[in-house]
């Protein structure tokens, strides 16, 4: 009977063995605490970083928590690249009549077609990184974000120039999807050569071919609706900070591409060893509309030491020889 009463006595809360064993699983849950907050969670943070870039410019960062989201959202990733991504489409054409063709892609279960953009702007970055340069990616013009993305998952920062909200939407979409928050700043504005407001020509059912230029706007597409809106202007020069090394600076802005150079002397003029290689639009017609050429612009860039531009395509490619 007595054994049976000791084991029957209720236990002591704060015996020796119990207060040691309360510490030591208070210490363990502690460092565990302490390890999920270091432990780094890739969206949230990368997310975050959209409204709170490192730098701090001149025009602030185009907010895609702020702006209302576009719909429907279609998707895809994009074939034949070594560092895929995925898109999202920037218009839908006339459905059902007329469907994207990439929705009929889709509808088939095939990858997005490859832009030649991606496939270049990849393949300029990765030579520059096997040569041990590190630096950012700007892209002029980057409509839904065809080269912005190619960059950024290969872990490459960008600076993205957008003017049309309804891309911006777009960018913003594959911000998410490609979890590139920390890596990609997107700015609603046209690069040019001063800082203020000009008049945009949108074109429905073709937004990648808005213009400055009414002219320039419609060239392929006549019938498309062109719809005129005021958009922002800034010099890359004014965003782009001195010390901020860019390895690659690619311009596509239908015509215009004059005034982004321009604006973007400081950046051009650097010395060999820091000066982006640059790609630019070369459209003859388009520059014509916008009141300038292309040997307007190879004129200028020679005064920046830029000597040595090959044609590929439509596109320019220029590096400095000395």
């Amino acid at each position: 009977m007595a054994n049976g009463w000791r084991r029957n006595q209720p236990t002591k809360i704060l015996s020796p063995k119990n207060l040691l064993l309360f510490l030591s699983t208070s210490l363990l849950l502690l460092v565990f605490l302490y390890l999920a907050s270091q432990t780094q969670n890739p969206y949230p943070k990368a997310l975050k970083s959209v409204r709170n870039p490192i730098f701090q410019r001149s025009i602030k960062p185009f907010d895609c928590y702020s702006s209302p989201q576009a719909h429907p959202v279609i998707a895809n990733v994009v074939e034949g690249l070594k560092y895929p991504f995925l898109f999202s489409l920037s218009d839908f054409g006339n459905l059902p009549e007329k469907p994207h063709k990439n929705i009929n892609r889709t509808l088939k279960g095939k990858a997005f077609r490859k832009p030649d953009i991606s496939e270049t702007v990849q393949g300029l970055l990765e030579n520059k990184r096997n040569e041990g340069s590190n630096g950012i990616f700007v892209d002029v013009g980057a409509n839904v974000g065809m080269a912005t993305f190619a960059a950024a998952v290969m872990g490459f920062k960008v600076l993205a120039f957008e003017p049309v909200f309804e891309n911006l939407q777009k960018i913003c979409e594959g911000v998410y999807f490609n979890r590139v928050g920390e890596l990609v700043e997107i700015y609603e504005a046209a690069a040019s050569d001063q800082l203020g407001n000009i008049i945009l020509h949108k074109l429905v059912g073709r937004l990648d071919n808005s213009a400055i230029s009414a002219t320039g706007a419609k060239l392929a597409f006549k019938s498309n609706e062109e719809i005129a809106v005021e958009v922002k202007t800034v010099p890359l020069d004014d965003v782009i900070l001195e010390s901020e090394p860019v390895l690659l600076l690619k311009i596509d802005v239908q015509g215009w591409e004059y005034h982004v150079l321009k604006g973007a002397s400081k950046l051009l003029s650097r010395k060999k060893s820091e000066a982006p290689y640059l790609i630019y639009e070369e459209d003859e017609r388009l520059l014509r509309a916008s009141n300038s050429s292309a040997k307007e612009i190879r004129d200028f860039l020679q005064t920046v030491g830029y000597h040595n531009c090959t044609k590929h395509g439509t596109d320019a490619h220029c590096t400095k020889t000395d």
